[in-house]
């Protein structure tokens, strides 16, 4: 009886991981961090056009980018929290529906304060939306292919940033910055279509499963996940915020495009690699990365001269950046359990503190000791999340179960 039992559960569980993956749903939510993150990045590309139109200094254009972020900062856990017992698919639109609004708002409005508002809600919407993404895909799916779907779900962002961003940018210069965000809200409003018809809907929490703020912050494992997002994007974000001071300071100024280039083609082989290999081996690959990238930075520290090192030490930083934002939310999501969706709030939130600290810190490191002092601050970085990963053993990053 014992063996014939074991044997049904082997074959359940070959089932189970051999199951195809419901890739329309998944490719829904990847559209969806799409038009977040294209909608977050677009005016970067358009703002001589945008300060044209609405009369205002280039600077203050670039505030739109910026109010973005402040709204995905601050709404991201309270807001979380405050719909825990909402339906998943009722709420995934709403944000949607947000992106849609405050892109009509964009393409009409003529004063600076009301274009504002409209992004201030586009930032809302994101982090929002950001919270639930990792716990949506992870519900469509077993428990072992929730990092493949975490993988799918989150490939928007990083086709975003290296396709959507330059395209749109290509697309306002030719038909003008307004009607490129009145293609989004379209876009926003086909998207929503899709997930009405396609993603399935799931229960918002019972108010007796729900657990305050504090509850989860305390779960084992999710202090250390959310510790590793900090120190590791903050580390990224130093080098890529002042990467055009530092390859200047190289001697590659002039070749910042082709440098980006290589950034992000190697940063969709990482995903690729992570997606493929994140079910069985989430230690190791967030291992495997914190070491590549503190190789990549004391390379680009010790060797800044050498133009060929340079571009693989840069290869090897995307590589390694490229899946850890799927490496994290798997992370947490797993660690978290039911409270998945206030846990990913805090990674939200956390990684939106990193972006900024990694603003402020460069910054700060570029204005009194140079670009030299970043690798040495990127190295003490990444040896600290490199001691977290490999202490979290039992939550949080725990060893594979073969």
């Amino acid at each position: 009886m014992t063996i014939a039992n074991t044997h049904i559960d082997a074959e359940a569980e070959v089932v189970q991981t051999t199951a195809p993956l419901p890739i329309g749903s998944l490719f829904a939510l990847a559209l969806a961090a799409f038009v977040t993150i294209l909608t977050e990045a677009l005016p970067a590309g358009l703002l001589s056009q945008i300060s044209e139109g609405l009369a205002i200094s280039e600077a203050l254009a670039g505030q739109l980018v910026t109010v973005y972020a402040i709204g995905s900062l601050l709404a991201a856990i309270p807001l979380t929290a405050a719909t825990q017992g909402m339906r998943r698919r009722t709420l995934l639109l709403l944000a949607i529906a947000g992106f849609a609004v405050a892109n009509t708002v964009t393409t009409l409005s003529t004063h600076y304060v009301l274009t504002m508002v409209a992004r201030l809600l586009g930032g809302v919407s994101a982090g929002l939306l950001w919270a639930l993404l990792a716990g949506y895909a992870a519900r469509m799916v077993p428990e072992s292919q929730k990092g493949r779907a975490i993988a799918i779900a989150m490939v928007g962002a990083p086709l975003a940033l290296s396709l959507g961003v330059p395209a749109g940018t290509l697309l306002g210069n030719l038909i003008g910055w307004r009607m490129s965000f009145a293609i989004m809200s379209l876009f926003a409003v086909a998207l929503m279509v899709w997930v009405r018809l396609k993603v399935p809907d799931f229960p918002g929490q019972a108010t007796h499963k729900r657990l305050a703020l504090g509850q989860v912050f305390t779960l084992p494992g999710v202090r250390s996940v959310l510790f590793v997002v900090l120190a590791f994007v903050l580390a990224h974000n130093i080098l890529f915020t002042y990467i055009a001071p530092f390859l200047a300071a190289a001697g590659l100024g002039e070749r910042t495009d082709l440098v980006l280039l290589v950034f992000g083609v190697a940063s969709l082989l990482g995903i690729w690699v992570v997606a493929v290999l994140i079910d069985r081996h989430l230690r190791a690959l967030t291992l495997a990365g914190t070491v590549l990238f503190a190789l990549s930075a004391m390379t680009l520290g010790a060797m800044s001269d050498r133009p060929a090192a340079v571009y693989i030490a840069v290869a090897a930083w995307g590589i390694a950046f490229g899946g850890a934002g799927t490496l994290f939310q798997t992370a947490i999501a797993k660690t978290a359990g039911d409270a998945a969706d206030l846990a990913q709030s805090m990674l939200v939130t956390a990684w939106n503190l990193a972006i900024a600290g990694g603003g402020i810190v460069g910054g700060i490191l570029l204005d009194h000791l140079g670009v030299v002092a970043f690798a040495p601050v990127l190295v003490v970085l990444l040896l600290l999340t490199l001691a977290v990963v490999w202490s979290a053993k039992q939550r949080g990053f725990p060893r594979s179960r073969q």
